[in-house]
């Protein structure tokens, strides 16, 4: 597919100013940032709560052998059964998407992702681990499809390339800090469990700064200034 997919002309200009007209556009673009405070909180709170999700995807494993004492079996089929379920969900959630909105969408999976995570961090028997876990998984899929969903009606036109950039950049730019804090929080209380629960702060603050963001209308173009 990709070999086969058409390409646009050579445009002629030298790597070097490619790459020197792709950071001038880009530098223009993070200027002009506050002038879209919609946009602004979003990206931050995606940062946020995918920052959480990330977390929980380098540690559920982790999790699952230490507090679970499970093989590397019992993992890979959860890791699976976490896959499969969010595939379902993101497929799913599209119809409630469509009628809801993607901000909604988004604030309804975060929060059912906080109160399921929180259950699975209190539950004893590997039954109720792999039920919550399966149960987490449906609503992974919602919340990064519903982002996408979100961004694509916010991005204004004429910046919508460089805002999808920043979009990938702000899920990757504090990637390291969850799993540092849940690394440090479990060494200080010295239990996964307590460790683990910092997902769930990344999960509230994200959706606390989310909330009060004005969604636009689903009919149109959508400018994301106030």
């Amino acid at each position: 597919m990709f070999l086969l997919t058409p390409e646009r002309p050579h445009s002629g200009i030298s790597p070097a100013a490619a790459i020197r007209d792709g950071l001038a556009s880009l530098w223009a673009t993070l200027k002009a940032l506050p002038e879209y405070p919609g946009m602004l909180r979003f990206l931050i709170a995606r940062m946020i709560y995918i920052d959480g999700l990330n977390t929980l995807f380098a540690f559920g494993g982790i999790y699952a052998a230490g507090s679970f004492g499970m093989e590397f079996e019992e993992v890979l089929v959860f890791g699976i059964l976490l896959n499969v379920t969010a595939g379902l969900g993101a497929f799913g959630f599209a119809w409630i998407d469509d009628w809801i909105g993607p901000k909604r969408t988004i604030a309804i999976s975060v929060a059912a992702l906080t109160l399921r995570g929180g259950a699975i961090l209190v539950v004893e028997s590997k039954l109720a681990f792999y039920v919550l876990g399966c149960a987490i998984g449906i609503f992974i899929g919602p919340t990064q499809s519903a982002s996408r969903s979100l961004m694509a009606r916010m991005a204004p036109e004429a910046v919508r390339t460089e805002l999808f950039g920043l979009y990938a950049f702000s899920g990757r730019v504090t990637a390291f800090l969850g799993p540092f804090l849940v690394g440090l929080v479990t060494l200080w209380a010295g239990s996964q469990r307590v460790g683990m629960s910092v997902i769930l702060a990344f999960f509230l603050l994200g959706l606390a700064i989310l909330w009060p963001l004005r969604e636009p209308p689903q009919d149109g173009r959508i400018d994301a200034r106030p």
